[in-house]
This record gives C-alpha cells, structure tokens and sequence, in this order.
C-alpha cells in the first residue's frame, strides 16, 4: 500500500489495523481504494486547471503551439492536424468578427460529426461567442422550437442536402436570422443563404486577438448543449467553462494520454461525445477519429483501420453492436478501454468477451447535472460506488457530494421523516440520486421558465432550507457500496400498490434467447388504479416469426423470474424501436398509443392466464380483456 494511500486510511479513522485486516473485515476497502487513486488524478489535474485557466481554448492553442503537425482528428480516411484545424477556426473566428454580435452570444450550429464541426466550434470560441448544438435528425415543430429557444441570430448548417432541405420547410416559422450553409456554391444556393465553404476561402486565416474572448468568467457559456428528447421537447443546458475543464481532464481516470486514439460515433452535439472525447482529447493532446453517423457494420472496421485504443459508447450501441454476425476478427484491435455510460447489466459481459474489450469504465452523470461517479473496479453492471471512506476522502465537499434518499414512486416524491426532511438509504435499498450544488459548475437551462430550472432541485433535503440537486434517476446501493441503475423516477410505475422497473423487467425479457431488445412501459387500465405493465418486443432478426411456442416462453419466463405484479400484461411486437440521438429508447409515444387497436398497427397480445400464454388482442375480445382480472 502506498503512502497516500494509508493516509487516507489514517484519514479516515482506520488507525490501528493493517491494510489487510481491515480488508478482512470490510472486504470492500480495495475497490475504494482503487476508486479514490483513480479519482485522486483526475482530480488533481482539474484543480492545475482551473488555478492555471486552462479552458478549451487554452488547451487546444497549446497543442498548436507544441504538436502543430501532430494528426488531431481523423476523418473518412483524411488525417486534420492541429496546424490546420486551427488555422480553419482562424477562419470562422473572422467571419463571425463581421457580424458584430455581443460577446458570448449564442451561434446556432446544425452540423454532423466532421471535422467542420469542431473548426466552426473553435472558431465562434475565439471570436467571444458560444454555440447552441442543433440537432440535425429534428424536423418540423422540434426543430423550430430548438433554433427559437437558442435566441440564436445566426444558424450555421453543415454539409448535406436533407439539413438544408429541413431548414427550408421552416423557413417562414423562423425568426429573422442569417443563414450560412456548408458544402454547397452559392450560386446553388436560395438568395438568402449564404455559402460558408466560399466565404471560408476568401477569408484569411488572421489570429484574432485574445481580447476579442473578454474576461475570463468560469460561468460564462462555452455552449448550449439540449437534453434527451425521450419526453417533451429538447432544452438547451448551459454548459460554462467550468464544467467542460472539469469534463476534459476525466480520463485520466485510465491514463487516456497523447498516444492514444479516440473513437468518436455518437453525436458531437451530445453531451458524452463533445465533453468527453473531444475534450479530453484536447486537454491530452491525442487524436479523435470521427464518423458521421454511427454503423454497426462499419464500427470494428474503423476501429481496426485508424488503430482506435479508446472507444466511448452510449446507451445501447453496445447492443446494436452484439446483433451482427459474429466474426473471427471481432477481438482484433488495438483497444484497451471502452468509457461510457447505458450499458446494460444483461449484455455487459457478452459485449466485455465477444469483443475482448480489456477494460469497461461506466460513468453516471447528466448534461446539466454537477456530480458524476463511474465503476472503475469492472464490477459487472455497476455504474460507480459510494462509500462512507469515499464520502469521508473524495466527497468531503458539500458541492461534490452524491448521496441516495429514499423515493416513493405512488407520489413520484422523495419519503420524509416527521420533520419533513429526505431519509438516506441503506446497503440493500433503492433510492434517488441527488447531488450538492457546484455553484461554479450548474448554470441551468438558457432562457429556461423558473418552474424548469426549479424541478432540478430538491429543498429541505437534510435541514430547513438546503437545496441538492436531483438526478431523476433511481439506483440500487449493494451490501459492498457498489451501484447499480434502476429506472428514471418516471419510468418506474406502480400497479397492484408495488412499484415496477421497467429496467428490471426489459432484463428479464432480453435474456430470452430469440428477444432482440424489450421496451418496457406502464399504460392505464379503465376502472384500475395505477399503471399496467405493456412491453414492445423486437425479435432477432433471423428469427422474426411470431409462434405459439415464442408466446408461451414469454408468458414461462415472466411467470418464473419476475413477481406477479410485475409480469407485462401486454405485449407489442415492433421490428424497429423509436430511439433518441443518445440511443434511449423513447417511451412517450408508445405510453400514449397503449393498446389501443386503432392507434396501434403491429401485432398486440394480453397475458392468458388460463392458457399460460400471450393470446392476441382482437376487436372481438377487446372489451371481454379490459373487463377481465387479466
């Protein structure tokens, strides 16, 4: 054990036993300890940060100056140094200085993941401006909504016929702005657009100077980064200075250094992909291989091609990944981590030995949360742990704290003892995560209602008059302090007074041989209180048919591994699944078509008890089933 090690024991109270007694009595120490080393560099390397004022632009101008022909970004085979990349944003940076707009105004960008991306990033950074991140897959209503809420007066769109085409079905909705569109002339262009690949190449590539940035604020807005649509529609979070030179030094968790290549597939306009990699790469002075929209197919192509040793996922692109053939060269690369969050506990070791992935790190955290914890022990399924030595070291600050209440699902509120304040759970119990409010760190939503910025908070948490920050996010606290994810607070349902994880039942379900993926979702029953069961179902594709013996399997292993109250009452067979850009599968739209035999046009089947099946839901005996005990 190393010095800084008994330190912390000693720290800690643990005075007077050797390391390896007190691993005998509390034989969880050694994952703390590996925690808190881990943590500790991180840590330390965000603190040199912040007294130094390294933010984003600070970092990438050193690796100009330091590495200027060193490859930062590969793409579609092309190799962008950081010579070049800088010397393109020194380009934006003196056409957004035309448009005399207030510093740290906000720059509409609606561009996929390529190099165009990042320049046009950097660029609006060092003209004093930020950028609100568009998603590209929006239309119509969603897409008009994202571009007024930004208050952006100039949108940039990137390469791609369908991005212009979808700004142009709004373009009467929109507010009075200038339009600049890459990968097109001008004289292809609408006579209100503005070609930005022409104007670039007119423009010289002149440093601005560093007034042009103002001040240096920590909270000031580097970007506007909007949340998962799985509900309502997109809001942008403030992400300030602050929160992307905390994000940029993370990985050094597993040591990510300058020799190492990133692999970067999900959106840039996405929290994980934009802070995570290309920052952490950034602050490293590493290389990032991007690709344009996520490819199963293609995915071990590249990784193997461009000699990718960090690969970062999310949500289920593990899963989408695991559904191709399998191959003998799937373990043949060059990766030694894989950083990400979402990957379920079902396919966890089958994505971990399929792939030969060396290492799994899971994080928790949320775009505009303040607190992250991650699982660097490789404990299976877990998301992170929370210790009382890890409370007493790591955690002491109140603005750093991550701590689990107890939550009731029937009230969707927080439980509270006679004196109105939050329960803690124990080990072996479910609970809310909330989190201590780095003021530094939590900007909110831009332009958002108070009643928006409001709901992230919860008050009188443990005395009369504090305010913690709440996750939206059930976990599961182990005997050993590791933890594992739940459900979101609204995905969890009640029904038959007993709380319901849609994560726990979709587990169940996934694991049937010939099941692809399950969806999971609480739908209303006339004349009942609270939520049944529904699950949507997709079947491997090589196995689509549905058949008696399939229905009967489901309806076995409900019945075997989930409680009564539990068991979906109704099934939905879908060959594709509604997803978010984050690869969440959406639920809202399923909750609200339900059963329902007009909305719905895939096959629908109810639980039969009396024959231990799932029949099918006809208009014959519709009502005679809603009727029914089910």
């Amino acid at each position: 054990m190393s010095k800084k090690q008994k330190a912390v024991l000693v720290g800690s109270g643990l005075v007077g036993a050797s390391y390896a007694a007190w691993k005998a009595f509390v034989p969880w120490i050694g994952d703390d300890m590996k925690t808190i080393r881990v943590l500790a560099k991180a840590l330390k390397q965000i603190g040199q940060n912040f007294e130094k004022g390294r933010t984003d632009l600070v970092m990438f101008e050193e690796n100009v100056a330091r590495i200027p022909k060193k490859t930062f970004i590969i793409f579609e085979d092309r190799h962008y140094s950081y010579e070049f990349v800088d010397t393109m944003a020194n380009k934006v940076a003196n056409i957004a200085l035309t448009w005399n707009l207030p510093l740290h105004s906000p720059v509409a960008i609606m561009v996929e993941n390529e190099p165009a991306f990042i320049w046009t990033f950097l660029g609006l950074r060092k003209a004093g401006l930020s950028a609100a991140f568009i998603n590209y897959h929006l239309k119509g209503h969603p897409l008009i909504h994202s571009i007024k809420v930004s208050e952006a007066p100039v949108l940039i769109i990137g390469s791609g016929d369908e991005h212009l085409h979808s700004i142009q079905e709004i373009a009467s909705d929109l507010p009075e702005m200038k339009i600049y569109v890459m990968g097109k002339k001008q004289q292809d262009l609408p006579a209100e657009y503005f070609s930005m690949d022409e104007i670039l190449h007119h423009t010289l590539p002149v440093p601005l100077s560093k007034l042009c940035r103002g001040e240096l604020n920590m909270r000031d807005p580097v970007c506007y980064i909007y949340t998962s649509g799985t509900t309502g529609l997109p809001k942008p979070a403030i992400i300030n200075h602050s929160k992307i030179m905390a994000a940029s030094s993370f990985w050094r968790v597993f040591d990510y250094n300058e020799n190492d290549i990133a692999y970067a597939v999900t959106p840039l306009y996405h929290s994980a992909s934009f802070s995570m990699c290309l920052f952490n790469t950034i602050e490293r002075g590493a290389t990032i291989v991007l690709r344009r929209k996520f490819s199963a197919r293609h995915y071990w192509e590249d990784v193997r091609r461009y000699n990718v040793t960090v690969i970062q996922y999310i949500g289920e692109l593990c899963r989408y990944l695991l559904r191709r053939p399998k191959s003998d060269l799937d373990g043949v690369h060059k990766i030694r981590v894989a950083f990400g969050n979402g990957l379920r506990i079902d396919i966890w070791e089958e994505f971990k030995n399929r792939f030969k992935i060396p290492k799994i790190v899971e994080f928790f955290g949320a775009t505009e949360g303040t607190g992250i914890f991650l699982n660097v022990t490789g404990k299976v399924g877990a998301i992170g742990r929370m210790s009382p030595l890890m409370r007493a070291t790591v955690f002491r600050d109140k603005g750093h704290q991550i701590n689990f209440i107890k939550f009731d699902n029937r009230t969707e509120k927080p439980v509270r003892d006679s004196k109105g304040l939050c329960i803690p759970i124990k080990p072996g119990e479910v609970g809310l995560v909330i989190c201590g409010v780095n003021e530094a760190l939590y900007s909110g939503f831009y332009k958002g209602s108070k009643e928006m910025n409001d709901k992230k908070f919860l008050r009188d948490v443990y005395t009369i008059g504090d305010r913690w920050f709440t996750f939206g996010d059930l976990i599961y606290l182990d005997q050993n302090y590791d933890i594992f994810f739940r459900d979101r607070t609204g995905d969890t349902f009640r029904w038959k007074s007993e709380n319901v994880s849609t994560a726990e039942v979709a587990d169940v379900i996934t694991h049937i041989p010939f099941v692809r993926d399950a969806n999971v979702y609480g739908v209303t029953i006339p004349g009942e209180d609270g939520r049944a069961g529904m699950a949507a179902i997709m079947l491997r594709p090589e196995d689509e048919q549905i058949t008696d013996e399939k229905l009967r399997t489901i309806f076995s292993v409900c019945q075997k591994e989930l409680p009564a109250y539990a068991r979906p009452l109704f099934l939905r067979f879908m060959r594709e699944f509604i997803v978010t850009q984050t690869m969440k599968n959406r639920k809202v739209e399923m909750v609200e078509e339900g059963y329902d035999l007009e909305k719905v046009n895939d096959p629908l089947y109810f639980i039969d008890h009396k024959n231990k099946t799932y029949s099918p839901l006809t208009s014959t005996n519709y009502e005679g089933v809603l009727s029914s005990k089910l």
